[in-house]
C-alpha cells in the first residue's frame, strides 16, 4: 500500500459520494493552490484519501473566524477523509492518518465531524474533542491533534 500526494485530483474526487463531490468541486479552483490531497493506493487504485487545507475550506466558511484562529496557531484542516465502502473495516482511515502524521511529525491538525459515530475513530487516532459548533441547526464537533 502506498501513501502519496497527488495532483491528479479526479483520482480522489471520483471515489467520493456525489454529495461530497458537490460540496468541494464547485470550489476546487479556489482551493487547489492551498490544499494538498493525499491518498492510499492499492495496486495503483485509490482506496482512501483526504484533503489537507491551509486556508478555510468551503464547508467551514460559516465559521471563518474560528478557522482563522486555528490556522493562525499553526494547525491545518483535515477534510473529506474517505475510505471506499468495500475497503472499510481494515483500518485504512487510521493508516491514512498515521502516514500523514509520520510524514509531517511536527504538524498540528484540526477537523470537524457531523457524524457523532466517528468520535471513537478520531479519539483512537489521537484527536481531542474541543467544542461543538452549530450551523443551520446542525451540530459539528471540532477536534484537534497536537503534534508531539
Amino acid at each position: 500500500m502506498d501513501f502519496k500526494e497527488i495532483t491528479a485530483y479526479n483520482q480522489f474526487f471520483n471515489m467520493l459520494p456525489q454529495d461530497w463531490q458537490e460540496s468541494i468541486l464547485p470550489f476546487w479552483e479556489t482551493y487547489k493552490n492551498t490544499t494538498k490531497c493525499y491518498v492510499l493506493l492499492e495496486n495503483d487504485e485509490t482506496i482512501a484519501g483526504g484533503l489537507v487545507f491551509s486556508e478555510c475550506p468551503p464547508d467551514m466558511l460559516y465559521a471563518k473566524e474560528e478557522a482563522g484562529t486555528w490556522f493562525k496557531n499553526g494547525y491545518l484542516y483535515l477534510g473529506f477523509i474517505y475510505v471506499l465502502e468495500e475497503k472499510r473495516g481494515h483500518s485504512l482511515g487510521s493508516i491514512w492518518l498515521s502516514h500523514l502524521k509520520n510524514k509531517f511529525p511536527k504538524q498540528k491538525y484540526w477537523l470537524t465531524i457531523e457524524d457523532l459515530g466517528l468520535h471513537g475513530f478520531y479519539t483512537k487516532n489521537g484527536f481531542i474533542k474541543v467544542k461543538t459548533l452549530s450551523h443551520e441547526g446542525q451540530d459539528e464537533i471540532l477536534y484537534c491533534f497536537d503534534a508531539i
